[in-house]
């Protein structure tokens, strides 16, 4: 504590905090206050962790250790495949299988590039070692030999292994020989050894094997980074983090550690169950959620009040088939560096300034225009604004930089280049928005636009317009949404088998025993079996097409309900159905324990006007608009802004053009609506 403040009694006080790049993120409700941190992020992460609660509570006149509950997001693992550091790996598998990796699937990153590279496997060939064996779909045909495994230990100990990822040949069928290969080896090895059986028990040989080969890539920094957590924060008092998975659902430490590849993208998967967790409105179809920061933009869809998920992932180049969030992120941020290319066309990102030195109006050595400099030119942010709380502008800079922009691209002036990089931006990210709805057979008229992120509120009702979305809504904790969604967050687990049977073929007996032995492995996980609800599905497609829809399926396999669900899905993901056979592929079972979402109360106080400025607005090129200016944490409830408008606070900027207004509602969130009045004062 610091200060004179005497800690205040609390009856419930939860805490969230999400490990960003350059900040760390803190959201920490305390009773029906909210309140929010940030502080640098540390090397090694748990430090700027554990300094962010303290710098949170502090605010809030508490002690750590009166907090009750504690959720956490990390880029820890996908940290480790971005920049290679992760563990010396081994794979081990079925002789004759060795090149798996980087085989993949024989296509190239750019169709059209004959000199296209494919990123480097994670495991070098000099430790991709083969074993004996042979299982078949049927069943094993050749049992492995013990002896050949316990030679192949020592030959592991002398390459210094630190991880082993085995993955054999159908293991998804039969994991026998798997299981004695990984049994064995964890007997007589100290470093962590991932079976492919316990980590993707789903056919296709690649992914299974990617997937395996990442866990165990990354096993030992998560197994060391939350051991160092678990530790420190015992030491403060403070309760034992769970921690955010892909899924979107929290996780014991212990589970995570073990199955370290669930950790992946886990703070973007936080800031989508944020978005869902602060609107319930039942007159939209479901949220598109935005969040736009420094380097790129992450779109999302939530239907149904929970957010769309995928099977079907990829991070720099690796496939990775566990179950997340299904995030799509392009390269274009605040940070994005607008440029000229040969042709004269004006270009926006994905090369970013980021922190260092970043937009020019930073003033700490950047010199390339980026999408933050045209929203300064443009009125968008003022010279008074204190980015973060802390950084000023210059403006002047700024203009400069899109001087020469313009002279590059020849448009007539810093204004037309800022009006251009705000245009090319927008058409990015309205591109992505429409591959998460349009592509998949949603109309984004029936949806809401959830913007948050340093940048999203700034650009999110341009983007309703070319969209023809007539709602946006801007969450008080927009700047640090992520680490809100943690306190929202479920507890979640996920389990797949692969089946492969005709539809018609099938016996509700066998599956019901397959979806026993799948519902009893995710309710081992559960922290409280009793209080866990149990979802099934199963992934379905047409004979002779190669991926699948997932539907749900109820308690009591029905084929009929599974084939009309599976007729429904993808003549709405492609257009059309077919008159064909259905093949179930995988099943699945899904165990959710549901979170307490956070109520938060906000007052707002004192005149929220703080000036005005001059702001330039698509769709009126002759001038621009006299646009006020308002502290968006004095609005109070109720309260209403007619735009043009700029609202203002530490950690985001928010801009409400002509035609449209925005109402405050009781826990801060704000809701922009299109309104008919374009009759505004300039």
């Amino acid at each position: 504590m610091t200060g004179n403040d005497e800690p205040r009694s609390v009856t419930d006080a939860q805490v969230g905090v999400d490990v960003g790049g350059t900040f760390t993120d803190v959201a920490l409700s305390v009773d029906d206050r909210l309140i929010t941190a940030k502080v640098p992020t540390t090397d090694p992460q748990h430090v700027g962790v554990l300094e962010g609660i303290e710098k949170g509570c502090d605010d809030a006149g508490i002690d750590p250790a009166e907090i009750d509950g504690f959720a956490h997001a990390m880029t820890v693992s996908v940290n480790a495949l971005l920049e290679r550091d992760g563990a010396r790996t081994a794979l081990v598998t079925t002789e004759g299988f060795r090149d798996v990796l980087e085989i993949g699937r024989q296509d190239r990153p750019d169709l059209y590039d004959l000199e296209a590279e494919k990123p480097d496997p994670l495991v070098a060939r000099d430790l991709r070692f083969e074993v004996d064996e042979r299982t078949t779909a049927a069943g094993v045909e050749r049992p492995v030999d013990e002896s050949e495994i316990r030679d192949l230990a020592a030959t592991l100990r002398e390459r210094d292994v630190e991880a082993v990822a085995v993955c054999l040949l159908h293991a998804y069928a039969d994991p026998e020989n798997e299981r004695v290969v990984a049994e064995t080896l964890r007997e007589e090895l100290d470093a962590p050894v991932s079976a492919s059986h316990e980590v993707l028990a789903e056919f296709r040989e690649f992914e299974r094997t990617s997937t395996t080969a990442v866990d165990a890539y990354v096993r030992p920094a998560i197994d060391r980074y939350v051991g160092r957590l678990v530790d420190r924060a015992s030491d403060e008092g403070i309760p034992t983090p769970r921690i955010m998975q892909a899924n979107g659902g929290i996780a014991d430490p212990e589970t995570v550690r073990e199955r370290a590849v669930t950790t992946t993208l886990s703070g973007p998967a936080a800031g989508v169950v944020g978005a869902a967790a602060t609107v319930d409105d039942e007159d939209v179809a479901g949220l598109v959620t935005f969040d736009m920061g420094g380097t790129s933009s992450d779109v999302s869809l939530v239907r149904d009040g929970r957010a769309e998920r995928t099977t079907d992932a990829e991070i720099d180049g690796l496939p990775i088939r566990t179950p997340m969030v299904n995030v799509n992120t392009v390269g274009a941020g605040g940070g994005s560096i607008a440029w000229v290319d040969a042709g004269g066309a004006l270009r926006v990102g994905p090369e970013s300034s980021g922190a260092e030195p970043g937009p020019v109006c930073y003033g700490k050595g950047g010199t390339e225009p980026t999408v933050t400099d045209a929203n300064v030119v443009l009125g968008y942010i003022g010279p008074e604004t204190a980015l973060g709380g802390e950084m000023t502008l210059d403006v002047e800079a700024a203009r400069e930089a899109l001087e020469r922009l313009a002279d590059e691209a020849g448009l007539d002036g810093p204004l037309e280049a800022a009006r251009g990089v705000y245009r090319v931006a927008n058409a990015t990210m309205t591109r992505t928005i429409r591959s998460v709805t349009v592509e998949r057979g949603h109309d984004p008229r029936e949806f809401a636009l959830v913007a948050f992120g340093g940048a999203g509120p700034m650009h999110a009702a341009a983007l309703a317009e070319s969209l023809s979305v007539d709602r946006v809504v801007v969450p008080r904790p927009g700047g640090v949404l992520s680490a809100f969604g943690l306190l929202a967050a479920d507890e979640s687990y996920d389990v797949v088998r692969t089946v492969g049977i005709e539809l018609s073929d099938a016996d509700p007996d066998d599956l019901e025993t397959v979806y026993d032995d799948l519902v009893a492995d995710v309710l081992a996980d559960a922290s409280d079996p009793d209080a866990a609800r149990v979802e099934r599905a199963a992934d379905c497609r047409y004979a002779g097409q190669s991926f699948e829809l997932t539907v749900a399926v109820d308690d009591a396999f029905d084929a009929s309900a599974v084939a009309e669900r599976f007729h429904e899905a993808h003549e709405r993901a492609y257009g059309y159905a077919m008159d064909e056979s259905i093949e179930v592929v995988n099943l699945r079972a899904t165990a959710t324990i549901p979170g307490d979402e956070p109520t938060i109360r906000h007052e707002g106080a004192g005149d929220a006007v703080v000036g005005t400025r001059e702001a330039h607005f698509p769709g009126n090129e002759a001038g621009a608009y006299e646009t006020t200016v308002y502290e968006r944490d004095r609005l109070a409830p109720g309260a209403t802004v007619d735009g043009p408008a700029i609202l203002e606070q530490a950690e985001s900027t928010t801009v409400v053009p002509p035609a449209w207004s925005g109402d405050v509602l009781a826990d801060g969130t704000l809701v922009l609506t299109k309104t008919n009045d374009t009759e505004v004062n300039r």
